[in-house]
């Protein structure tokens, strides 16, 4: 397309087309705006930085620029008069224990933030004692309040499917259905984003009708595979300034490719590695004190012998 989208003028529609006159005048120096505009390279490599210290997040980086790429293409069709829809950003999160799901939705709503897309950015978690009351009447103020507390930013509520679990007789359905209303009165107020493990989120959201189709991302969180696993070992060792040394790493291969042939339902993958690593450390430190006779050189490096199973 031609010319600046801030000096054009809709003539009429014709056959379901709109037709447009720019102006020339401005012709060079807009189409380089344009460009420039919708390309926004910085914004798009904010997305990418910010994620970028995370393991195997192609997928939920692309819809984070599908997302920002709609706002920029709405604002270039209110300009030129036509219709824009609003987003609706409320997402299921389903995955097993440390698959990121946590850390993802905090990082999500700085993200979010620095994109304009949302006018505060914080980031409230909440459980289902902040939820649910004890008394009637008290879960949907409970509810709302915590709602309030969100606009503008994420609020996540992990292990979700906890609302539904004390029967018809409990509170924690009314609270359900006090976040479908408050996600329609502000549907682009905040981001809900409801978190859990696969079956019981997919058992969950059938227990009030309008709930998941008012989830317009269902973001499903996989399991690490080994690789990714190592991957993220040598991040945490390097963040703590260790090194895994050739043959730690063949050994935690080892144990890993033992721990995910068992096909665990909910093994731990990010949290089972940090919790290897740290005792790594541990047991680093413990022979080093027995050996005496080491050098700098070995108070970095992690071996075989530290590695074990937990």
């Amino acid at each position: 397309m031609r010319g600046d989208f801030l000096n054009t003028q809709v003539l009429h529609k014709q056959n379901g087309k709109i037709n447009i006159i720019f102006n020339e005048q401005h012709q060079s120096k807009s189409e380089k705006q344009n460009v420039d505009y919708l390309n926004n390279n910085k914004q798009l490599k904010v997305i990418d930085e910010q994620f970028s210290s995370f393991v195997g997040l192609a997928y939920f980086k692309n819809i984070i620029k599908e997302i920002y790429a709609t706002r920029l293409i709405n604002e270039r069709r209110a300009q030129v008069g036509l219709s824009i829809n609003k987003q609706v950003l409320h997402m299921l999160f389903k995955g097993n224990p440390g698959t990121g799901k946590t850390t993802i939705a905090r990082e999500l709503a700085k993200v979010l933030f620095q994109l304009n897309i949302l006018s505060k950015g914080h980031f409230i978690e909440a459980e289902r004692a902040d939820l649910v009351g004890e008394y009637i009447g008290q879960t949907a103020q409970k509810t709302r309040a915590i709602v309030q507390k969100a606009l503008g930013g994420v609020l996540f509520i992990d292990e979700a499917y906890s609302l539904a679990r004390g029967g018809h007789k409990d509170f924690g359905r009314e609270a359900i259905d006090t976040l479908v209303k408050q996600m329609e009165d502000h549907a682009n107020d905040f981001v809900l984003i409801l978190a859990g493990y696969p079956d019981e989120m997919e058992q969950f959201v059938v227990l009030n009708p309008g709930l998941k189709s008012r989830f317009p991302f269902h973001i499903h969180f996989k399991d690490y595979t080994i690789k990714e696993l190592i991957e993220i070992a040598e991040q945490i060792a390097s963040e703590r300034e260790y090194e895994l040394s050739p043959c730690a790493i063949v050994k935690l291969k080892k144990l890993l490719h033992e721990k995910t042939m068992d096909y665990l339902p909910h093994f731990a993958n990010a949290r089972y590695i940090r919790n290897i690593i740290e005792q790594s450390i541990r047991l680093h430190a413990i022979r080093l004190l027995h050996d005496q006779d080491f050098t700098i050189r070995d108070l970095s490096v992690i071996k075989e012998i530290d590695i074990t199973a937990i």
